[in-house]
């Protein structure tokens, strides 16, 4: 039999919880009418002078989706916590991909040492201009 981490039973488990009050949401949603679904809804009436339309007494459908909706929220932020904490998130993720596919660079050469300089003055750098080699080609004689 396999043994499991504690992360790894709470994480399965929150996830089951997650799915279960997603369908759940759903189906409660999709059973309740609308605010406008009276018949002075049907001609444009609002039936009461509120900026919203009236506000009927909260039904068993309106408290299950809000508790449902309080739930759904709880379980989303906590599955994100756990895959965050058992990610080892270190930086973004863009600074995670730039290091593991970043091509291996060789070290640039170090510059001869340069002699002492008079004082105030920089001592020269000599610059070194690499030329691609379809500029050192000579251009095709135009006919």
């Amino acid at each position: 039999m396999a043994c499991y981490t504690d992360e790894v039973v709470i994480t399965v488990l929150l996830t089951i919880v997650h799915v279960l009050v997603c369908l759940f949401l759903i189906v409660v949603i999709l059973l309740q009418s609308g605010k406008a679904a009276d018949l002075a809804g049907a001609f444009g009436g609002m039936g009461s002078q509120t900026a919203f339309g009236p506000r009927g007494s909260a039904t068993l459908l309106s408290k299950a989706t809000t508790i449902s909706t309080i739930v759904f929220m709880l379980t989303s932020i906590s599955l994100s916590i756990l895959a965050t904490r058992g990610a080892g998130v270190n930086g973004t993720a863009l600074t995670r991909h730039a290091t593991k596919n970043a091509p291996a660079v060789p070290a640039p050469a170090k510059a001869p040492a340069q002699s002492a300089a008079p004082a105030g003055q920089t001592p020269a750098v000599p610059v070194q201009v690499a030329v691609p080699p379809a500029a050192q080609a000579p251009a095709p004689a135009k006919k």
